[in-house]
Formats: structure tokens, C-alpha cells, sequence
């Protein structure tokens, strides 16, 4: 990886860890029921799901070689994510959301954190 790209790429997985971080943030203390009920705090970690799906994407445009060397990450998933809650808003489903946010973003954080230490 050219010190262009990985720069680029750093940059990035930056914005993934702060997106995640402020999704935390708005869910603390919620659980499934508080977070349907909260479209404020819906809107929040929708908006923050597209800032990763797009930063995930931009990775991907950014360094082909640094995507096949991490395909623990499912940047592609992320991306997908992003693209359905955008163009499909309006039946995005709740549930799935909360899922992702309990599930998913734990790992994803530690993955993009040890990258950020290496």
C-alpha cells in the first residue's frame, strides 16, 4: 500500500471508530423497545450506519489490496448497509438496526481500533 493510500485508508477507519463511538453514545441505557420508540435516537444511528457504509466504501475504492488482505472486516456488508438505508429508507427495519448496533459494531470497533494501533 502506497503511503497515499494508507493514509487515506487511516483516515477512514477513523471515521468508522468515531461513528461507532457516537452510536454508542446514543444508545447507552436504551434497549430494543426505548430504541423504537426514540425516533430521534433512531435518526442519530441511522445517520451515523451511512457515515461507516460510506467510509467502508471508500476504503474499498481507495485500496483493493487493503480490502483482500482484511476480509475479516465485511467492508462490503457495511457498504451494503449504507446503500439500503439510504435508497430504502423508508423500510428500514428497526429491529435489524438494533441488532447491528448490539451484534456487530463491538467487533467491528476492536477490528478498526487494532488497525489504528498497528
Amino acid at each position: 500500500m502506497t503511503d497515499k493510500k494508507a493514509l487515506r485508508v487511516r483516515d477512514y477507519i477513523q471515521h468508522i471508530v468515531a461513528a461507532i463511538e457516537r452510536i454508542e453514545t446514543y444508545v447507552h441505557g436504551y434497549d430494543l423497545t426505548a430504541f423504537i420508540e426514540s425516533t430521534l435516537v433512531q435518526d442519530a444511528v441511522i445517520r451515523n450506519f451511512e457515515i461507516i457504509g460510506e467510509a467502508a466504501g471508500k476504503i474499498q475504492a481507495a485500496d483493493s489490496a487493503f480490502v483482500q488482505n482484511n476480509p475479516q472486516l465485511r467492508l462490503d456488508l457495511a457498504h451494503r448497509m449504507r446503500n439500503t438505508l439510504i435508497h430504502g429508507y423508508e423500510s428500514v427495519n428497526l429491529v435489524t438496526v438494533w441488532n447491528t448496533v448490539r451484534n456487530d459494531l463491538p467487533t467491528l470497533k476492536h477490528q478498526m481500533a487494532a488497525l489504528l494501533r498497528a
